[in-house]
């Protein structure tokens, strides 16, 4: 996908409307970087976190799209069920209660979802 509007500091995402309220989307890591990246759209936002568990680092989705409980209420490392709460990214249920999910600045611009391009570096 290229955007030509976009500064270089800048990577695409997806459209922003290809994640429907309550859902969650994965996206790989930038060239260069470590962890991915997950997105859910909440409330009317697009929130967009690290991919990676605070207890012990490993991605919080086993396959595809799927962070969030069966009841799409709060976000689950699928390792060892840690709850996170989707709007704060702060755990409160599993052994990393208290840490919080590391979020990622992010923006919709001519309907795409745009994070920093080094978003997921491990500095």
């Amino acid at each position: 996908m290229t955007a030509t509007f976009l500064p270089a500091e800048k990577r695409v995402l997806c459209r922003a409307a290809d994640i429907a309220e309550g859902t969650s989307k994965a996206f790989p890591p930038a060239p260069g970087a470590f962890f991915g990246l997950f997105a859910i759209r909440h409330a009317g936002r697009i929130l967009v976190y690290l991919n990676s568990c605070p207890h012990i680092g490993v991605p919080l989705n086993w396959s595809g799209d799927d962070f969030l409980t069966r009841d799409r209420a709060h976000i689950i490392c699928a390792t060892h069920g840690a709850e996170f709460f989707i709007a704060t990214g702060r755990c409160f249920s599993g052994p990393c209660i208290g840490d919080h999910l590391e979020p990622i600045i992010a923006e919709i611009k001519n309907g795409f979802l745009l994070v920093p391009h080094d978003a997921g570096r491990a500095d």
